[in-house]
């Protein structure tokens, strides 16, 4: 079979000749730049100090090559419109180093400056004579966003405030989409799509991190009481999220065609590590609507599978998650409460198809054994493998720090346990 054709059958819920794999095709199902270094070192794909570059800087997830694509077997590969979530462009490239003292290239708009107390200061749209909108503490790993939120009037909330970043998809873009969904279709692997600007709430847009000068609701805190306190004003944002939306996947419908296996919808998280932060009644009133709406134009419309991201113990929400229509859920946090795997296999494994929970990335991966992650690998293909149903990805992204034994073990218990019965 082709990387398409598995794909294809297993979120059909079929077996396929093999569990397939993903391995880089969104922002959440990537792998940090240094653990990329790391993984290509001790594959020998590189000489010692070749860099790696960084396509989604807020994360500092690294680039998933061609090569290691190939080497890994990987099936999936990413379609999107080249802009980071800071607003500048996956283009003209130079070199940085990370924390970790990691060779990179970064796009020309990374723009940086050094805090007297070595944090690191990064710039909407590469812009730095506007305020800086994210900050790495030093020593860290990736960018959090900086607060820049303006006083709010309740007596005078803008809806289009809080919509800048929505708008119409621009000529250029679609060009570029069309363009490089037929590159991406010629090379047989499936097309994880992620076009953007229907992830209603999705707290790591909400600061507006690609925005010089944000307006609206851009606190994190202010922003989950605005969606009790304020809800008809959220409510209303949503509204007209959705009519954006959904032109801009009709136009962008009609020039990427079934070039698409898969779209990311939604990456808004609802769950924390014990339970959901919201509780079902919020999600089906303010949630569950515009979902519902997503899902039912693309499935109408196209044959498309749509995808949500959705962190944390989400055991009570799921019920409503998989009515609103969604095909693939992820990252399937099974580290969390309530969200054991062989529970979920049972109750859900013939309505959504489980795209994560491979391997958990929060203990397992970075702090057992290489036999541990072997054997938690093995348990997870036999569990979320049986009847289809599963992409095999790890739990959210793969993180810095990563041992390099505990990466090759990872990918060489892949390669031999994603047969259907070998697990």
């Amino acid at each position: 079979m082709t990387s398409r054709e598995r794909v294809q059958e297993a979120l059909d819920h079929r077996q396929a000749d093999q569990v397939p794999l993903d391995l880089g095709a969104s922002d959440v199902t990537g792998m940090h730049v240094d653990s990329v270094y790391k993984l290509r070192q001790a594959l020998q794909l590189d000489p010692p100090g070749t860099p790696v570059k960084v396509v989604e800087p807020m994360q500092l997830l690294g680039e998933i090559g061609p090569d290691l694509v190939e080497a890994l077997g990987v099936d999936v590969v990413k379609l999107g419109v080249p802009t980071t979530m800071m607003g500048f462009r996956n283009e003209g490239w130079k070199s940085w180093t990370t924390f970790g003292g990691t060779p990179v290239m970064v796009p020309d708009g990374f723009n940086t400056d050094p805090e007297p107390n070595g944090d690191i200061l990064v710039y909407p749209c590469g812009d730095k004579s506007v305020p800086p909108c994210g900050r790495m503490p030093r020593g860290g790993f990736y960018f959090d966003a900086l607060k820049r939120q303006g006083p709010i009037d309740d007596d005078n909330l803008c809806v289009e405030d809080d919509l800048e970043q929505y708008k119409p998809i621009s000529d250029d873009d679609l060009a570029y989409l069309e363009k490089e969904s037929a590159r991406l279709e010629a090379s047989g692997k499936a097309v994880l799509a992620s076009f953007g600007g229907t992830s209603f709430g999705d707290i790591a847009l909400v600061p507006g991190m690609d925005l010089k000068h944000p307006k609206g609701i851009r606190a994190v805190d202010e922003w989950y009481v605005s969606t009790s306190l304020r809800r008809d004003h959220v409510y209303e944002i949503f509204e007209r999220q959705c009519e954006i939306a959904l032109r801009n996947l009709e136009n962008i419908h009609a020039v990427v065609g079934e070039r698409v296996t898969a779209t990311f919808v939604t990456g808004t998280d609802f769950g924390a590590q014990r339970g959901p932060f919201i509780s079902p009644k919020a999600y089906r009133d303010l949630f569950k609507p515009f979902h519902i709406k997503i899902n039912e134009w693309v499935h109408t419309h196209t044959s498309w599978k749509t995808f949500i991201h959705c962190c944390g113990s989400i055991w009570l929400l799921l019920d409503d998650i998989v009515d609103a229509g969604f095909d693939c859920l992820n990252p399937v946090q099974t580290s969390a409460t309530g969200m054991d795997p062989e529970a979920l296999k049972a109750k859900y494994g013939s309505r959504v198809s489980f795209w994560g929970g491979g391997i958990d990335t929060q203990k397992v991966l970075p702090f057992g054994t290489p036999e541990e992650v072997k054997e938690m690998v093995r348990q997870r293909m036999a569990i979320f493998g049986a009847g289809g149903g599963f992409v095999f990805n790890t739990i959210h992204n793969v993180q810095a720090g990563i041992p390099a034994d505990n990466l090759l073990a990872l990918y060489e218990a892949i390669g031999k346990y994603r047969s259907y019965h070998a697990a």
